[in-house]
């Protein structure tokens, strides 16, 4: 499978982290792209830096050379994560000035799946207009809201827990967090 993790400038870099740890490169065909801001929140959220696998290429913003901005080209998955409201309003109207927005652009035309993890909190109204452009144009929009029946004991584990919704959208085994247990009779 391709895929493209795009990370933008919203706050929540850990989600996109526990993202690219739990992506096996030997399996996959893994790209990554950063916004122009998503250094800046990297850095005061990731005080290590971003950690990518082994030989993942982060492609330029403003290239159009990356091999997903083509639809004779397209990810087969590509997630937002985290999608900042300025990079989903753009997404959602086709403004595609970069590499990130035109591979966004070329997953919905392509009909492949697009993820958007928002996490802007609220929303207004032109954030609902936005994702219900998205919605119907076939996106998956997947705010980062955890779940906490997990028992989390860290924030780690509070994050793995919407990070395992995204790989389970992606169609990609995982185990990071507890599934919902059946009642017992």
């Amino acid at each position: 499978m391709k895929i493209l993790v795009a990370i933008t400038g919203a706050t929540g870099a850990l989600y996109a982290q526990r993202l690219l740890d739990n992506l096996d490169p030997g399996k996959h065909e893994l790209h990554v792209v950063l916004s122009n801001y998503a250094q800046q929140v990297i850095s005061v959220e990731l005080p290590g830096g971003l950690k990518l696998p082994a030989g993942v290429p982060v492609h330029n913003l403003k290239s159009m050379n990356a091999p997903f901005a083509s639809g004779s080209n397209p990810p087969d998955v590509m997630v937002v994560i985290p999608c900042t409201m300025g990079t989903m309003g753009r997404i959602a109207h086709g403004y595609s000035e970069d590499v990130l927005l035109r591979a966004a652009d070329v997953t919905l035309k392509e009909k492949k799946k697009l993820i958007l993890v928002p996490r802007e909190t609220p929303f207004s109204l032109i954030h609902i207009k936005n994702m219900e452009l998205l919605i119907l144009a076939g996106a998956i929009i997947m705010p980062a809201n955890p779940s906490f029946y997990s028992g989390a004991g860290s924030v780690v584990q509070v994050v793995d827990t919407v990070v395992a919704r995204v790989l389970d959208h992606m169609g990609i085994a995982n185990k990071l967090a507890p599934r919902w247990a059946e009642e017992l009779e």
